[in-house]
């Protein structure tokens, strides 16, 4: 397959009537343009040049091949002209992903006032418990509840999740006496998961265990049982009362990643910046 590097030089030699004239316009040697045309001629299969007293004259072959190089280069100028400066136009997609918890309550509420704000903008919100890979671009911007490990991306802490437990607001008898509503055997290395744990009494198990917080706050809603919660969603839930009191029982970092390519461009930038503000409004806590 040919090179569109390789078509450049044999453009600028017909053009230009010589290795010396082409190399002039391109800023190279002569000796480059003439490997470059060597190259081209070999992956045509074809002799470009002939040498005719003293001049270079392109073949009929050559002919052939530089209606086709003209328009391979009339399209690689649009496209130059299509994409330059979009890097810093608020226009395109943007992929954010994070745990459903922060994706459903702290972002999706606020995502009409960010698209309001940059009507250019796309933007995809992917929740999701695992951590997608911003290296392979599953993902542009992520959310992080845990310090990620260091690589090729901008990475800082914006804020904190605060956790409390939560019961039913309406069940009657002693609330502390639930039972516990807990995670996952898969999900047990989870910091939510260790402290019900803990809480628990010795020889008291969990009486159900679900694989997201949506889930747990369905069941504390629905029946007698207790439970750790984010505070931003179980205190705005009318049907939950906190049982911890207003001292956190755990707290989680919450740390942005970006690659840092990708930070240049406008519209990251503008996603991050709203990130940054819905984490601090949402959570009620900077870093």
């Amino acid at each position: 397959m040919i090179d569109w590097n390789d078509l450049r030089y044999v453009l600028a030699v017909a053009r230009h009537g010589s290795l010396s004239g082409a190399a002039r316009r391109l800023g190279v040697d002569q000796t480059t343009v003439g490997r470059r045309i060597q190259a081209a001629e070999k992956a045509l299969g074809t002799r470009l040049f002939d040498r005719v007293d003293g001049r270079i004259v392109p073949t009929r072959a050559c002919d052939t091949a530089l209606q086709h190089a003209e328009r391979v280069e009339g399209n690689v100028f649009a496209l130059l002209r299509g994409v330059s400066g979009q890097d810093q136009a608020l226009v395109g997609a943007v992929r954010v992903t994070s745990v459903p918890a922060l994706i459903n309550h702290l972002l999706a509420p606020r995502v009409g006032a960010l698209l309001d704000r940059h009507p250019g903008l796309k933007l995809e919100l992917v929740s999701s418990s695992q951590n997608l890979s911003l290296s392979r671009r599953e993902a542009d911007v992520a959310l992080r509840l845990g310090r990620p490990k260091k690589g090729a991306a901008l990475i800082r802490k914006i804020a904190t999740v605060e956790y409390a437990v939560y019961a039913c607001a309406s069940a009657a008898g002693k609330k502390n006496s639930f039972p516990w509503v807990t995670f996952d055997d898969a999900l047990a290395h989870l910091p939510e998961a260790v402290w019900i744990a803990k809480a628990m009494s010795d020889g008291e198990s969990a009486a159900i265990k679900v694989l997201e917080i949506e889930s747990i706050r369905e069941l504390l809603a629905a029946m007698p049982c207790r439970s750790l919660l984010p505070c931003f969603i179980g205190d705005r839930d009318s049907r939950l009362s906190r049982l911890s009191g207003r001292t956190a029982a755990i707290s989680r970092d919450v740390w942005l990643m970006c690659h840092r390519e990708l930070r240049r461009t406008a519209r990251a930038s503008a996603v991050i910046d709203w990130l940054e503000d819905a984490c601090i409004k949402g959570l009620g806590k900077q870093k």
